[in-house]
């Protein structure tokens, strides 16, 4: 397994190669603090983060981090616990199945655009690991300088999304090559979606396409490419759902006006809605690291099958891995007009579950709300999860 010898400074090289998408090294940090605390939004998210406290009081803590693990430390992890207190029951985590001194890339599904990761920092943290992950993220949720900045700072590198073909190719081939040398060199983790984008009805699937772009870094074949990432399916499961109403909402628009595009606006306010809003129960589950059954699989095994079956793995992995709450359940009988998993929910909890799918109706804003469809969306979102571990347990 990858050993913790290495150490993590990249050459100027690997930092020049790499500038496009990498996020900062330690010694450009001082500059991004200072570019941070002079612009006006960043500054009013201080304000509303700390109140009273003077920005230049701020600025002096961020200057005392020399690292972007300390900025997450200093930062990130205090305000992520305050924030679960106010808008969860709590989160744990289940790494039984991991020796958190090796470093593994994480694939798990994707519910939130910010927390999915922020939180995996958090549950690293709490079980003693000496380090968090590199996070990829779209570019797409990047339009606002200062919120490329935060997350570069707060060690994510940049999947671009918005390219002609030709580029594309090239722009893949970038991001396989930065994982493989963030495990190999940097020797750090990696945590990255199974698919581009949230999966808006809960149904979890991992995209071929990641696995391909994985294996076009890396050295050997396709299966010793994936061996060298360490890939870890790591199951996200969530009580309650902030932007259920949000992603319903978003079905209705797509079903109902032709080439619906998203607004500038529409991640900001789910990345809003995401963060701020109630969460119930949070639990995050990693599976064993996959290497040990790859090795298994035959070596002149044809690579469609090969990126197939290698899917088909994470994803049952995923759905073993979930947490499934009462609200599961309810959902799955509410959609199917059943009563079949009765024995997994009490009245009381059928009972707050229809309280909480109205109250989440009512935040609905479209202007021909089609009120069947957005139930049968948000239900089929709370069902999906119980749907898929019950067809592999």
């Amino acid at each position: 397994m990858n050993s913790k010898l290495k150490t993590s400074i990249m050459t100027p090289e690997q930092l020049h190669k790499y500038d496009s998408i990498r996020p900062f090294a330690p010694e450009e940090l001082p500059e991004v603090f200072d570019r941070l605390v002079q612009n006006e939004q960043f500054c009013q998210v201080l304000a509303y983060l700390y109140p009273g406290v003077p920005v230049e009081a701020i600025r002096q803590k961020m200057h005392q981090c020399k690292s972007n693990l300390e900025f997450q430390k200093a930062f990130c992890y205090e305000f992520l616990k305050n924030l679960l207190a106010k808008a969860s029951l709590g989160c744990d985590a289940d790494f039984s199945n991991l020796d958190l001194r090796n470093r593994y890339t994480f694939i798990s599904n994707h519910r939130d655009i910010v927390l999915d990761s922020a939180l995996l920092h958090v549950m690293l943290f709490d079980a003693g690991c000496d380090t968090t992950t590199e996070i990829a993220i779209g570019d797409n949720l990047l339009k606002l300088p200062w919120v490329k900045d935060i997350v570069r700072l707060n060690k994510s590198f940049i999947v671009q999304r918005s390219l002609p073909m030709r580029q594309m190719l090239a722009a893949s081939k970038l991001l396989a090559e930065y994982m493989h040398f963030v495990i190999a060199e940097k020797n750090d983790n990696v945590w990255i979606a199974q698919r581009e984008g949230r999966a808006k009805d809960s149904n979890d699937r991992t995209a071929e396409a990641i696995l391909k772009m994985m294996t076009m870094g890396g050295e050997g074949s396709i299966k010793e490419r994936l061996l060298s990432l360490h890939l870890v399916p790591l199951a996200i499961s969530y009580e309650y759902d902030p932007c259920d109403f949000l992603k319903a909402q978003e079905f209705q628009l797509r079903r109902d006006v032709a080439d619906w595009k998203k607004g500038p606006m529409d991640d900001v306010v789910s990345m809003q809605t995401g963060i701020m809003g109630y969460k119930g129960h949070i639990h995050y589950h990693a599976a064993p690291c996959i290497d040990e059954w790859l090795r298994a699989l035959p070596d002149d095994m044809p690579k469609t099958e090969f990126y197939t079956a290698v899917a088909e793995h994470l994803d049952h992995e995923i759905w073993r891995g979930y947490r499934l709450y009462p609200s599961n359940f309810v959902a799955l009988d509410l959609l199917r007009g059943t009563a079949e998993h009765a024995d997994r929910y009490t009245v009381e909890d059928r009972q707050r579950f229809e309280a909480y799918l109205d109250a989440q109706l009512k935040k609905v804003q479209l202007p021909n709300p089609d009120w069947a469809f957005l139930r049968e969306r948000i239900l089929t979102m709370y069902a999906n999860p119980a749907i898929n571990q019950l067809s592999v347990i």
